[in-house]
């Protein structure tokens, strides 16, 4: 038994080894410095992610391999698992960033390993024809944020008619997670509220928002909240069939990594 032990231990400090030594490895491979769209204020004082940047290595051939792993890409993983080979910053996984955050360091994976030059197609509000045609993603720029955030990374926001005092956050992927079609809004809601009239218990959040938050207030918040989430600013000006210039937006979709 002690034998059997023994060898277990050893064989694990063997891949512990060659993992230490890729992870060695792969942090000589150049990076870059990412800034984030929400500029690092919606997370805590205390996450390294309030300095507001990220490093990130430059996308090898390895890297490739996770792009083409079948599994991944049946289980929408194949972005999460690119960013954790990718981030160099100790401490950060992909799950704890905001989908906004998230996305800009897969669109600097992009830039650095593929280009900047992205085909989308875009309908002409003119003709209705859709159109092929080129973003420029080193161009995207982030969406204004202005909202001042406290220590914990949480916001203020007040009911309009009926004074109800919220604090709130934006939640991360990994709660985004825990959302569904059966509870899309409710859901939604009980992650991103903290606090209610000085309240931070959970689940007397939870049973303001089923029994007490009239669904006025509740729409006026969720309109709040997407009014000033932090982003990337997708709508872009392109050119028309009559030569004219119309804006669009688009979406990454998951096609970002194949040209």
């Amino acid at each position: 038994m002690t034998n059997v032990s023994s060898k277990l231990s050893n064989q694990d400090l063997v891949l512990l080894a060659k993992k230490n030594y890729e992870n060695s490895q792969r942090a000589l491979t150049p990076g870059t410095i990412v800034t984030l769209p929400s500029n690092g204020l919606i997370y805590p004082e205390s996450s390294i992610l309030r300095k507001n940047s990220i490093e990130m290595r430059y996308m090898t051939a390895y890297d490739e391999d996770i792009l083409s792993n079948n599994a991944y890409l049946k289980q929408g993983l194949v972005f999460k698992k690119l960013l954790e080979s990718l981030i160099i910053t100790p401490g950060v996984q992909p799950d704890d960033l905001a989908t906004c955050d998230q996305d800009k360091l897969i669109i600097s994976a992009r830039i650095h390993a593929y280009g900047s030059t992205y085909p989308v197609t875009v309908t002409d509000p003119k003709t209705g024809a859709t159109l092929s045609r080129n973003v420029e993603l080193e161009n995207l720029q982030h969406k204004p944020f202005t909202l001042v955030p406290d220590k914990n990374g949480e916001f203020d926001y007040t009911s309009q008619d009926n004074n109800i005092q919220l604090k709130f956050k934006f939640i991360t992927e990994k709660e985004y997670a825990l959302i569904d079609e059966t509870n899309a809004i409710s859901k939604l809601m009980e992650l991103s509220i903290t606090e209610v009239n000085g309240i931070r218990d959970t689940t007397k959040i939870t049973q303001f928002i089923k029994f007490e938050m009239r669904a006025i207030d509740a729409k006026n918040f969720r309109t709040y909240l997407t009014t000033n989430t932090p982003g990337i600013n997708y709508n872009v000006q392109f050119e028309g069939e009559d030569g004219g210039t119309f804006d669009a937006s688009f979406r990454l979709q998951p096609d970002l990594f194949w040209f």
